[in-house]
């Protein structure tokens, strides 16, 4: 693990130095690439796919886990947006002249040598490595033991699109053995690596923070809620609801808890009963008439649910006194990463916005917004749910650093 360290280390010195000309080139090729080699990884990943189904891993899991052509296509349109956007490293932040005549400037520069860790999902591969080569920065991707053969196409990919535009293929490189051991070895190596991004469940996140004495990324937990206010627009309130939930219901963006005012429950639980069955989704709640609990969709709430995200088509239900409440409910059980209000009150959305602890925070929006490419990053590493030294869906900037650039005319101190 230490000769892949130093090998990364060496190639970010190289990668720090490239123009923007010589990365977006790399880029490019890999889209291509992902495309051209279409075949070859969609059956390395039927393969995956296959292999979690035998080991009884969950739907949402292995819906994680699948390409499709379309998803394919995606990922290699998100390489193309991230080789359109601006090249952050060399940019200037701010700075002047100093009263004493030294010109100080603060210079974006790469991070350095990044560890991701994650848990079954393919397209983390080319985001992270899409967004590290945009930035100088190198990457040691370390992939769950579930997305291996669809990995190693993957990397071989990167690597072969790195080496055509003369840029050293280390710069990305793959820890494919599963052993934990070496990655307890990767997380002692803080004169290598830079930071550690994990992505996956709330075990990984803890097990990185108690182990690592590298800097860690903490985030991609996703308890998240929407909160119906008692001036909201009920129609429109259900399909944004609808939305959050099952539009990709695996994802940790996905609403887990939906709170509703107790002013409009009589008048909304009905409908929403309704439109959840529709769309397959299992309601867990007390709150709901008896005669609205039948088939099955509606089951009771369980308290230890509420902290804890389903990543499926199931929803939590609680219904709530009021704003207070609501907010109350969200600092206890949420996990500081997307949270909404529904509401025509604009005091009670200034207040919600105030309040609310979470690294995004909507006003009538679904909860799925929260990520890199909706918010015009081109892609991301990982959602932080932390305030240092990144918040929210992590793009280009937050893997950048700065330097104090000082310039003077052989000036002395006095």
């Amino acid at each position: 693990m230490k000769t892949l360290a130093k090998q990364a280390r060496e190639a970010c010195i190289i990668l720090a130095q490239s123009s923007q000309s010589d990365k977006n080139r790399a880029l490019f090729a890999l889209a291509d690439a992902l495309q051209t080699h279409r075949a070859d990884l969609l059956s390395a990943n039927a393969q995956d796919v296959e292999n979690a189904k035998r080991q009884g891993l969950s739907s949402a899991i292995i819906d994680r886990l699948l390409l499709t052509p379309e998803r394919l296509d995606n990922i290699a349109n998100d390489v193309r947006s991230i080789a359109s956007l601006p090249d952050p490293v060399g940019q200037i932040i701010d700075g002047g002249i100093l009263d004493s005549g030294l010109c100080i400037k603060r210079q974006r520069v790469p991070l350095g040598v990044i560890l991701a860790i994650y848990e079954a999902r393919p397209n983390v591969t080319i985001d992270v490595a899409a967004l590290c080569l945009k930035t100088g920065n190198a990457v040691i991707l370390r992939g769950g033991k579930e997305t291996t053969d669809t990995n190693a196409v993957l990397v071989k990919i990167v690597q072969s699109a790195l080496s055509a535009a003369h840029l050293p293929p280390n710069a990305v490189q793959a820890v494919t053995n599963p052993d934990r051991g070496l990655l307890l070895e990767l997380l002692k190596l803080d004169r290598e690596i830079d930071m550690v991004i994990p992505r996956g469940g709330a075990g990984l996140h803890q097990f990185c923070k108690e182990n690592s004495t590298i800097p860690v990324i903490v985030g991609g937990i996703g308890v998240c809620h929407i909160y119906v206010e008692a001036t909201a627009d009920l129609e429109p309130s259900l399909e944004v609801i609808v939305n959050a939930k099952t539009q990709r219901p695996s994802t940790c963006n996905t609403l887990e808890t939906l709170l509703v005012d107790r002013k409009i429950a009589a008048q909304f639980l009905p409908k929403l009963a309704q439109r959840l069955e529709e769309a397959k989704v299992t309601i867990h709640s007390d709150d709901f008439p008896t005669a609205l609990q039948k088939n099955g969709i509606i089951q009771p709430l369980d308290p230890s649910r509420l902290n804890q995200e389903w990543l499926s088509l199931n929803l939590n239900v609680v219904v709530v006194e009021g704003i207070d409440n609501a907010i109350e409910h969200i600092r206890t059980y949420g996990s500081q990463h997307s949270e909404s209000i529904l509401t025509n009150d604009h005091l009670k959305a200034r207040q919600f916005v105030q309040q609310v602890d979470a690294a995004a925070v909507y006003i009538n929006a679904s909860t799925r917004f929260t990520d890199g490419a909706q918010f015009g990053l081109g892609a991301e590493v990982a959602v932080s749910t932390q305030k240092l030294h990144a918040r929210g869906p992590m793009g280009l900037d937050a893997l950048t650093t700065y330097k104090w650039v000082c310039e003077g005319n052989y000036l002395c101190r006095k």
